[in-house]
């Protein structure tokens, strides 16, 4: 790769590095309003991150690079690790006193929309923090989306946009013009989160709770304000319900949401991978409702409010929990473990292997099946009534063999740290997922990873890196190839 490529692509970033500095000033008025002496540090942690940001920004200026797909990798990979190193900052200036390793899992977790923390004593914490970490959070779910809709399906790396599933005529698109498509998700995504803000505060929370949650629950994030997350409103099955709702849209195609809402197009709900996420979601509600039925005296409509609630934030990677869930018997850590799995749809805010890819996995099992019958016959993959290109099913192998070999190697990280099997195991699991709680003695639902050492926590912080850029688009930064002029 070009020089003067690699330059550009830091000169882009130093510039994102500005409007993140920006940001942070909206926890130092938080703090100001609140009378917190910390608006101090997100004041100069704004004034570090703006100062450095430009000064990179002037010394990178340059001719602008050829857009290809490489330049594309590099930006990508270098935007999202802007974001986690300035998220860092005011957790490192905090008088919190967090360690360099505490400070980048708690950025990198927010970023990547994942929701483990390694902080505990929220309830009592400065509105500041709580509300950069919500901030965080709500800025990786929109990127997440940008990802799944824009980047991925241009790199043939996985990802599914309604241009390369519906047509290529301009006819059946949503808009003629991407600005206006994209001005369109953001206006969407807003106002998402204005309703679900609006939805909590009507069903009982605060004012502060609300804004926060609706953060965290449109970018299916999962922070909370409450060390026992919404275990805090466990006893109002209404805010309960509106998390559950809004968890799922979060977890639906945002294309799809704007040609619903924008053009009226009912039609669009046809997606398969909407049936999809919808089906084994309602599948694994309903299993948890009938077995905390059968064990428990918990009255039906409670043991489906819990039910649906934890499982799904668990499917939607959101992370929110109203139970130690690991608490109800081994059917239940059971179903919890394979719900980590699955994720959301293409171009949500979700992590997950994603419904489409179980889609045409399926569909290539099915067909090699039929082979074997009928060797010579034509089987050729489809999703729903459309067929998949090859470099769609190349992509979709490659991500799920990927996923499980850095899984695997997860794994093995974290028990050289002394970290039982099921803690290394799931701790890797949830952050490639971006889901957030694992489970085991201290990283469960109502648990942190606070304890994790400190390798570990560096270990599942490029795990959670990896896991929301859909891995392949980390690990091609990593051959020699890429860098090959």
């Amino acid at each position: 790769m070009q020089s003067f490529a690699v330059r550009a692509a830091i000169h882009i970033a130093a510039i994102f590095g500005i409007y993140l500095s920006l940001a942070m000033l909206i926890p130092a008025f938080a703090d100001l309003y609140y009378g917190n002496s910390d608006w101090r540090v997100f004041a100069l942690s704004a004034f570090f991150t703006g100062g450095l940001s430009l000064a990179v920004a002037l010394a990178t200026q340059g001719r602008p690079p050829v857009v290809s797909s490489r330049f594309a990798f590099l930006l990508v990979n270098l935007l999202w690790f802007t974001t986690a190193a300035a998220g860092t900052i005011p957790f490192l200036a905090s008088p919190m006193n967090m360690e360099l390793s505490d400070a980048v899992f708690e950025s990198v977790s927010a970023v990547t929309t994942t929701g483990s923390t390694v902080l505990v004593g929220l309830d009592a914490m400065a509105p500041g923090i709580l509300l950069w970490r919500s901030i965080l959070q709500w800025m990786g779910g929109l990127g997440v989306i940008a990802l799944g809709l824009f980047i991925l399906p241009f790199l043939n790396v996985g990802g599914v946009s309604y241009f390369k599933i519906e047509s290529t005529d301009i006819e059946d698109r949503p808009f003629e013009r991407l600005s206006t498509f994209t001005i369109s998700l953001m206006v969407i995504y807003c106002l998402l989160t204005l309703a679900c803000g609006i939805a909590y505060a009507a069903a009982g929370m605060d004012g502060f709770d609300a804004l926060n949650h609706a953060l965290t629950t449109i970018s299916t994030a999962g922070f909370s304000t409450h060390d026992d997350s919404f275990g805090h409103f466990q006893g109002n099955l209404a805010i309960l319900w509106v998390s559950i709702v809004f968890m799922f849209i979060g977890g639906l195609p945002f294309s799809i949401l704007i040609l619903l809402t924008v053009r009226g197009r009912l039609d669009a709900l046809r997606d398969p991978q909407i049936r999809a996420f919808a089906g084994y979601t309602a599948s694994f509600a309903i299993l948890m409702t009938i077995y905390l039925r059968l064990t428990s005296d918990v009255p039906f409509f409670e043991a489906l409010t819990h039910a649906t609630f934890n499982f799904v934030s668990l499917v939607t990677t959101t992370g929110f929990s109203t139970h130690d869930y690991a608490a109800w018997g081994p059917f239940a850590v059971a179903l919890a473990f394979i719900a980590t799995f699955p994720g959301g749809c293409s171009g949500s805010t979700t992590g997950g292997i994603k419904a489409y890819r179980f889609i045409i996995l399926f569909e290539l099992m099915a067909n090699g099946l039929r082979k074997l019958v009928y060797p010579n016959s034509v089987q050729p993959v489809r999703y729903g009534d459309r067929p998949v290109d090859e470099d769609m099913q190349r992509a979709v192998v490659l991500f799920i063999a990927s996923f499980f070999v850095l899984w695997g190697l997860s794994i093995l990280l974290l028990a050289s740290t002394g970290l039982d099997l099921i803690t290394a195991m799931t701790g890797s699991l949830t952050a490639l997922t971006n889901v957030g709680p694992g489970l085991g003695d201290f990283i469960g639902p109502k648990g942190s990873f606070a304890d994790v050492p400190d390798f570990a926590k560096w270990v599942l912080s490029l795990a959670m890196l990896f896991g929301r850029l859909e891995i392949l688009a980390v690990l091609v930064i990593f051959t020699p190839v890429f860098w090959r002029r």
